[in-house]
């Protein structure tokens, strides 16, 4: 017969993070992750008890350009970072995965060198109904890694686009990774992602590619020149590296402890935290009234006879919200 498990209890759920236990890290992870308002008041319960054992870890996200390599370096970059008896969480953030429900198997099968390091944990993003979902349980699943005692924690981006912003909003330290081209490196790029970056790392600078590297690394040094400063002073570096025969990724790190040890000293690294934290607090007021607002039955049933007004020019787009949103507050 079959018997239900047990549920661990806030104690459980505290103490067992706070060991280290992959197997409750997990559950944990699940608990923040989960759609039931009990599981919610629980979650909250969990995370208000471990954040006085947060914040020590230092926060990377890391995006790039498709065909990058961006998993091979996370695993090469992984490696160098567990081999320095560090503990490493990887996190990902993936818009699509409200399609495919995310995968863990998926994570492991690209890095699975990284996925059997004791000192590594991988996790992929939570599945939801927007990015500002998605999101939001990354961010209260990296507290829960920090608690567990991770020193170093990546953030991917899977995704595309939002994403980015998305993820520079909740780290210390933006990594982009490029490739080298037959000299229109500069052309597609989108001009804010650059802005965004701390680093950029251009990958595959192995063989034939390294001439093409070394050229690339002098045309984004000079594209960067004509950004404004940065709010921190920090001044982005250009860097090659090869995943494959794990080359400059010693060089990358470095550049990410000297940007930490000068944030600390200006002061602006735990002013940043504190500005992303209360970004976060607005993040999730927004995203749980627009997630209010939808799920109410009124406005399902009256939200598609307004979409074809819309869609006919019967009524402009501004008169249909405000007539949902007036009968949303008078229901």
């Amino acid at each position: 017969m079959y018997q239900r498990r047990k549920r661990l209890s806030i104690e459980e759920y505290v103490n067992g993070v706070l060991e280290g236990d992959k197997v409750v890290l997990s559950k944990a992870i699940t608990l923040v992750e989960s759609t039931l308002e009990s599981d919610h008041i629980m979650a909250e319960q969990v995370l208000e008890k471990l954040l006085p054992h947060t914040g020590k870890s230092v926060r990377i996200g890391i995006t790039g350009v498709p065909g990058v390599g961006k998993s091979t370096f996370i695993e090469s970059f992984g490696k160098l970072i567990t081999s320095m008896h560090k503990k490493l969480a990887v996190l990902a953030i993936d818009p699509s995965s409200q399609r495919s429900k995310g995968s863990i198997l998926g994570d492991k099968t690209r890095m699975p060198n990284l996925s059997v390091d004791p000192m590594a944990y991988i996790r992929p993003s939570a599945s939801g109904s927007s990015l500002g979902g998605v999101s939001t349980k990354t961010r209260e699943t990296m507290l829960i890694c920090e608690a567990a005692g991770y020193e170093v924690i990546f953030i991917e981006t899977v995704g595309v686009g939002q994403s980015e912003t998305t993820v520079k909003g909740m780290v210390d330290f933006f990594l982009l990774l490029m490739l080298a081209g037959a000299g229109d490196e500069l052309q597609g790029i989108k001009k804010g992602i650059m802005e965004m970056a701390d680093a950029i790392a251009i990958t595959k600078a192995d063989g034939d590619n390294r001439p093409k590297c070394e050229r690339a690394k002098r045309e984004y040094k000079n594209a960067l020149h004509l950004f404004p400063p940065s709010e921190s002073g920090w001044y982005p570096d250009v860097l090659t590296c090869s995943a494959l025969e794990s080359e400059g990724l010693t060089q990358v790190w470095e550049v990410i402890e000297k940007f930490t040890g000068e944030m600390k000293e200006k002061d602006y690294f735990m002013r940043n935290r504190q500005f992303q934290n209360v970004e976060w607090m607005h993040d999730i007021i927004l995203y749980s009234l627009k997630q209010k607002f939808y799920s109410s039955t009124s406005i399902r049933q009256s939200i598609q006879a307004l979409e074809k007004e819309v869609k006919s020019k019967k009524i402009p787009a501004i008169s249909a919200a405000r007539k949902l949103l007036h009968h949303y507050y008078n229901s």
